[in-house]
Order: C-alpha cells, then structure tokens, then sequence
C-alpha cells in the first residue's frame, strides 16, 4: 500500500465499517437461521420465529453484501493508488554557512532602507496644515520660517 492511502482516515473506516457489517451481518444471519431451524425441527415454532427469522435473516444478508462491497472497493483503490507514480524526492543541495553573513548584512541593510520608505506619506491637505501650524508657530515664537 502507498503511504498517502495508509495514513488516509476515511480508508481506514471504509474497512473497518465494512468489516463490523459483515460481521454484523453474519452473526444476524446465523443466529436467526439456527433459531427458526431448531424451532422448525421441534415443532414449536411460532409465526414470528419464522416470518420475522425471515426478514431479519434478509437484513443480515445485506449486510454481509455491504461489507463484501466495501472490501472490494478498498481492494480496487489499493490497486488503482498503486498505479500512480509517486513523485521522486528532490535532492536537496548542502547549506554554504559562509553566505550566511553577508546575507545577514544584505538583510539588515534592506531593514534601514525599508524604515525610510515606510515613512507614513501625508496628502496636499495634511501637508498644507502642517505648513499653517509652522506659520503660526512662527508667529507667535517670533522666529522666521523655514
């Protein structure tokens, strides 16, 4: 079996549900049949040992079918699993540690210019408040504007 299909939950429990229903099945089927023929051959049997014997002997039958089927649908995804190529592992290249730094220094440089060019922008009218409130400060501090 293929490990993706192994480590598939949904696999798993179309085995074991098959499995219990078979099992389930059967163990319906040969209990109502051994108790509709020992009843049948003592001849005490009543109209429900044998009639409703009957359905449920019908039920377990069609149990153990629904397990038979889900086996063989595990069986067919088992086989159609095997036919698809797994893709080869891609070999991986060794790790030069000496790059390390100078790509250390390249990341701390692209840090600094990143800070300045992440500087909040302001619009025309931010920038003509601003361009106001320096007036005023000028003003009122008597110094000349910039």
């Amino acid at each position: 079996m293929n490990k993706s299909l192994t480590r598939s939950i949904g696999f798993w429990l179309l085995i074991v549900l098959s499995l219990a229903s078979g099992a389930v099945g059967g163990w319906l089927v040969n209990s109502q049949l051994s108790t509709m023929t020992a009843t049948l051959l003592d001849g005490t049997a009543t109209g429900v040992e044998v009639y409703v014997g009957q359905s449920l002997a019908v039920v377990g039958s069609v149990l153990i079918g629904a397990g038979v089927l889900g086996i063989l649908i595990a069986l067919a995804l088992v086989a159609l699993r095997s036919l698809i190529p797994t893709p080869a592992a891609a070999p991986v290249e060794p790790i030069d540690w000496s790059a390390q730094t100078v790509d250390a220094e390249i990341a701390a440089q692209d840090a600094v210019t990143d800070a300045d060019d992440s500087a909040p922008a302001c619009s025309s009218a931010q920038a003509g408040d601003v361009a106001t409130e320096a007036h005023a400060d000028a003003e009122l501090t008597g110094t000349p504007r910039s």
